[in-house]
């Protein structure tokens, strides 16, 4: 991909954010009563270390809890904080928003879903309708027969691969993105992909995928890119290939509704049946006509396919490759899922997957605490923004102006000495059990894997259900290590914290 800003574009770029620092700098002196928080750099940085930024971000937090950094046109304001995010998506929930700035770059993608939408009537009834189907049984009994199916596929794959004499280094993470895409899509749109299969992919969907991940890659471009807007009026550069992405994820998607209506149209009986959300939300429309059109629609799905399928195979990514170099947690929560389901007997991956139901997994505490350590230290979202709506005051004392941007760092805080210790940047599951080995939260603002407040992921259950089956089924039957012993693995700078290559492994049968 190319880079976000030309030299010569760098250059004017640093030459108005010297004059910005010279004005903030004045409106400081200006504003006797206004306590700003200490700027410590300015966008020009955050694109001159846009490959590490979360790193970059993180060691300025680690000398400011809350700090500025300067764009032409406003303050970015970050904290680490509890207290601050708690005040930001609870206490003053109404005053900080998805909107201006943030909702026009993420646009083209997400439209008006729920993870981009402001908190008015359309956030109101997609998280009404998202929280009743989330809490139903039905749903939680489809998700869960949808998820073992997937990870006994994928483990018959991982099989395959473990076969003695089988050289070949395993992909694990484009299997974990190939399988969640097709478990999300079978519980979302009632769709079967088949995904993990590769070259037995429906139609479109090997390019749909493709073309999500550069979307959401260049999405991101634009928060740091002043020129972006240019580059899209114009139809050139990364904006040019940004237009190519979203069309063919627009061709795949209405292509999945036009489908869904004309089954519809065919048995309305049998399809009132259908379990699937995209289903429900078509016989909504049905009962209440206009409520909605097949633009929304699109913007709900893809809001769902990130949601489920780029935050939990991500995160699964992650924990695989934490525990590669962590073979006692693999054998510990290995010893636990048997013990929780099939006890002394060996057994194959169909009837293993059957056996995890919604009480085995529930008494699965070491693996929940290993997947939450892996969310601490490796986030879904590693950094998430608000639009400040009218000037305020954050708990630290630290003054917010009409129109800036507000970020809580779930990356950063992570790794913060003052929230988890000096072993914070440690992978350590036994941080979050108590003495009898039982899971015990933290706070939502001290985690912030999953937001908290009013916009508190609705998913979050549902993607530990996703996690956990799929993790008891691969360390139940695998013991996974690097293929190459030396290797690291970095990120992409996507909407998501999505590794930035293969993760290749070696699966060894138990």
């Amino acid at each position: 991909m190319d880079s976000p800003l030309s030299l010569p574009a760098l250059l004017a770029l640093s030459l108005v954010l010297l004059v910005a620092l010279h004005l903030a700098r004045r409106r400081r002196v200006a504003g006797k009563n206004r306590n700003y928080p200490p700027v410590a750099g300015t966008v020009l940085h955050q694109l001159l270390n846009y490959g590490r930024l979360m790193e970059y971000l993180t060691e300025l937090s680690r000398r400011h809890r809350t700090f500025r950094v300067l764009t032409p046109t406003h303050n970015k304001i970050y904290t680490v904080d509890p207290a601050n995010v708690e005040h930001i998506l609870k206490a003053s929930f109404a005053n900080y928003d998805k909107v201006g700035t943030m909702h026009g770059v993420l646009e083209d993608l997400l439209g008006d879903g729920i993870f981009n939408v402001a908190a008015g009537a359309k956030w109101r009834h997609q998280r009404k309708v998202a929280s009743h189907e989330f809490s139903t049984r039905v749903l939680r009994d489809f998700s869960s027969a949808v998820f073992r199916d997937a990870a006994a596929e994928l483990a018959g794959v991982v099989v395959a691969a473990a076969a003695p004499g089988n050289k070949a280094a395993v992909d694990i993470q484009d299997l974990l993105m190939r399988s969640a895409l097709d478990s999300i899509f079978k519980v979302g749109f009632g769709v079967t992909l088949g995904a993990v299969l590769g070259p037995s992919c429906e139609e479109g969907a090997a390019a749909f995928a493709m073309a999500f991940d550069d979307a959401s890659e260049r999405v991101l471009y634009r928060l740091l890119d002043p020129l972006w807007k240019v580059k899209r009026f114009l139809n050139v550069s990364s904006e040019a290939a940004m237009k190519r992405s979203v069309r063919t994820i627009d061709d795949f998607v209405y292509a999945v509704i036009d489908r869904k209506i004309e089954q519809m149209g065919r048995d309305q009986q049998e399809f009132a049946k259908k379990e699937d959300i995209l289903s429900r939300f078509l016989l909504e429309r049905e009962r209440e006509p206009g409520c909605f059109d097949n633009k929304y629609l699109r913007d709900i799905i893809l809001n769902f396919v990130i949601a489920g399928r780029d935050t939990t195979a991500g995160t699964l990514s992650w924990f695989l490759y934490v525990l590669c170099r962590n073979e006692p947690v693999q054998d510990r929560i290995a010893e636990e899922v048997r013990a929780a389901t099939t006890d002394d007997r060996d057994v194959g991956v169909q009837e293993l997957a059957a056996t995890l139901t919604e009480d085995a997994i529930s008494k699965m505490h070491y693996l929940h605490a290993a997947l939450t350590e892996t969310l601490r230290l490796y986030p879904a979202v590693p950094v998430d923004a608000k639009s400040c709506l009218s000037d305020d005051t954050l708990p630290d004392g630290y003054a917010v102006k009409k129109g800036d941007i507000v970020n809580y760092q779930p990356y950063a805080m992570g790794r913060m000495e003052f929230l988890w210790g000096p072993d914070a940047k440690e992978f350590r599951p036994e941080r979050w059990l108590n003495d009898d080995g039982v899971f015990v939260p933290e706070s939502p603002f001290k985690f912030t894997a999953f937001q908290a407040g009013p916009r508190v992921c609705l998913g979050k259950v549902f993607a530990y259900r996703q996690m956990k089956i799929f993790a008891a089924v691969l360390l139940y039957l695998f013991r996974f290590q690097m293929w190459d012993a030396n290797a690291t693995v970095g990120y992409r700078p996507t909407l998501t914290l999505k590794m930035d290559g293969p993760l290749y492994v070696r699966a060894s049968p138990r």
